[in-house]
């Protein structure tokens, strides 16, 4: 059956029962931005290409106060996932920011740091709905969640979109350690209920794209192994694409066709297999765009399952489980279309299907994942319905 996801109002209340408990008051701020699916586009937002990425429903969310004080930070996390030597609160001062100890507080910081002005004392509790270490990007919720929270504690606003996403990602980079693209931030700022977003990665441009099909699904299914992007084989990714494009004479890969290949064919076969993914999903996302814009679900279904069979062969991102998941959900009546979604080497996959048999394919793989796995992994079910990106949240309704 699918996996219940505590409610946003719950993650709320819960946040201010523990700032309540925490610091003895009630907090007057509070700001959430969601996690994200990613339909196609995987690994091409570092490479300038399309994706097409729609924000959930579960969110990451802050609640606090000025604490009176100049620049002393103190915050709490209610968020399950974090590892046994990371504390649940930790203070700081906003004067002099340094990446440490515990993990989380460093995306918190790192929004800080890039943010460049002066951010007086305040408390915080920070809770969760999006499941972390999954590949829904839970970092990227922490990070815009920060900052629209630390908006409303300053009284500056970010310029535009594009320029908030860049101090999110730029956190991730220099306090996390991940160089990721900036597909993530900007869903989790600029998603829209009912909508897909298809976000150009070299000019930042973003369309929103209508997913308006009642009759059909879009589920995720957490294969519970998680993935260290920062410890992983990610930057070893993007060093590979930029190698490959370096060989290949090009400057971008929005330039790139597969006749580009040939000037790789006396390098290393690796290079050749990174590129050629990378190009032909970037082709994917805007056809799959276009069949999204034309409800042609088929087309998406198939460019969805192409877009898996690239990434687990020719960017080898995948893993035994992630493959076992689309093997077994592709079998299954009713599907059009499955893939991993995220950076790889665990998480989730996402699936298309009919709305229709949604209870049996998930008791089909549910059984035949348990099986093969030899019970060492249960997967986890979730349906993705496209919600709204980073917002101020009203408390009055919580505190009355």
């Amino acid at each position: 059956m699918l996996s219940r996801v505590i409610s946003l109002d719950e993650v709320v209340k819960t946040s201010i029962e523990t700032f309540r408990n925490t610091f003895g008051a009630e907090p007057d701020l509070a700001a959430c931005a969601p996690g994200r699916v990613n339909l196609i586009g995987e690994h091409v937002d570092y490479n300038g290409g399309f994706v097409l990425p729609m924000a959930l429903q579960m969110a990451t969310v802050i609640v606090g106060r000025r604490n009176g004080t100049e620049s002393t930070c103190d915050v709490v996390t209610c968020t399950d996932g974090c590892t046994q030597e990371d504390a649940k609160r930790a203070q700081f001062n906003s004067s002099s920011i340094a990446k440490g100890s515990p993990k989380w507080l460093n995306y918190v910081k790192g929004v800080m740091f890039h943010l460049r002005q002066p951010v007086p004392g305040f408390d915080a509790v920070i809770h969760t709905n999006v499941p972390v270490g999954s590949g829904l990007s839970s970092s990227a919720a922490l990070e815009v969640a920060t900052l629209t929270f630390l908006e409303q504690l300053t009284g500056q606003q970010s310029a535009s979109v594009a320029d908030a996403a860049k101090i999110c990602q730029l956190a991730e980079h220099t306090f996390a350690n991940v160089p990721c693209g900036i597909m993530d931030q900007l869903i989790a700022i600029g998603g829209r209920a009912g909508h897909a977003l298809l976000i150009d990665c070299r000019s930042l441009d973003t369309v929103p794209i209508p997913v308006e099909a009642p009759e059909l699904a879009v589920l995720i299914c957490n294969s519970s192994v998680k993935h260290e992007l920062s410890s992983s084989e990610y930057p070893v990714r993007r060093k590979q694409c930029q190698d490959a494009l370096k060989l290949m004479g090009l400057e971008s890969y929005r330039d790139a066709t597969l006749d580009h290949l040939k000037a790789l064919e006396n390098a290393n076969e690796v290079l050749v297999r990174r590129a050629r993914h990378v190009i032909t999903e970037i082709q994917r996302t805007t056809d799959a765009a276009e069949a999204l814009k034309a409800n042609d679900f088929v087309l998406v279904g198939q460019l969805m399952t192409e877009s898996h069979r690239s990434l687990s062969e020719d960017f080898e991102v995948s893993c035994h489980q992630l493959d076992l998941l689309v093997e077994a959900t592709l079998a299954a009546r009713g599907v059009l279309g499955s893939r991993m979604t995220g950076g790889g080497f665990g998480g989730c996959t996402v699936t298309l299907l009919e709305r229709s048999v949604l209870a049996d394919v998930v008791k089909e793989v549910d059984t035949i994942y348990s099986r093969k796995t030899g019970g060492k992994f249960r997967a986890r079910f979730y349906l993705a319905q496209p919600g709204n990106g980073a917002r101020t949240l009203d408390l009055s309704q919580y505190l009355a």
